[in-house]
C-alpha cells in the first residue's frame, strides 16, 4: 500500500498524560522485581554519597530506560512521560540517573575489562 499523495509537513505529538509508549514494560520491570533486581543493587552496591541512596531502585530504572530504547542519560526521560508515574513509582529525572552513574569509578579487572571499584571480589555472589 502506498500513501497516494506526499503532504507538505507531518507532525505527531504524544502528549495524552493516559498513554504509556511502553507498554511492554510493565511484565519486564515485574519479572526484574520478582528475580530480586532491587535488592540486588541495593545489598551489592555502596556508592559513598547520598547520590548512592536508593540505589536498587535507580538501577531498575536505569534498567526500564534501556528496555524502552534509551541510550543516553536525556533519554532517560522516557520513563517521565505520559502515564508513566502513575504505572510505575520512583520515576527519577535523568539528571538523578546521571549522577548516580557518575559516581562509579572505573578501575581495570585482570580480565581487561571495566569493574566497579567497590565490587565485591571474584567468587563472592
Amino acid at each position: 500500500m502506498q500513501v497516494s499523495h506526499t503532504p507538505a509537513a507531518v507532525s505527531v505529538s504524544f502528549d495524552e498524560p493516559n498513554l504509556i509508549g511502553s507498554a511492554g514494560l510493565v511484565p519486564v520491570m515485574e519479572l526484574a522485581a520478582e528475580a530480586g533486581l532491587h535488592q540486588l543493587a541495593g545489598g551489592r552496591l555502596s556508592v559513598p554519597t547520598d547520590k548512592g541512596a536508593n540505589a536498587g531502585a535507580k538501577v531498575a530504572a536505569l534498567v526500564a530506560g534501556m528496555c524502552t530504547g534509551a541510550d543516553s542519560i536525556d533519554d532517560m526521560a522516557v520513563l517521565r512521560h505520559g502515564a508513566m508515574k502513575r504505572v510505575f513509582g520512583g520515576c527519577y529525572a535523568p539528571s538523578t540517573l546521571g549522577s548516580f552513574l557518575r559516581e562509579f569509578t572505573c578501575v581495570s579487572s585482570p580480565a581487561g575489562t571495566c569493574a566497579n571499584s567497590t565490587r565485591s571480589p571474584p567468587g563472592s555472589w
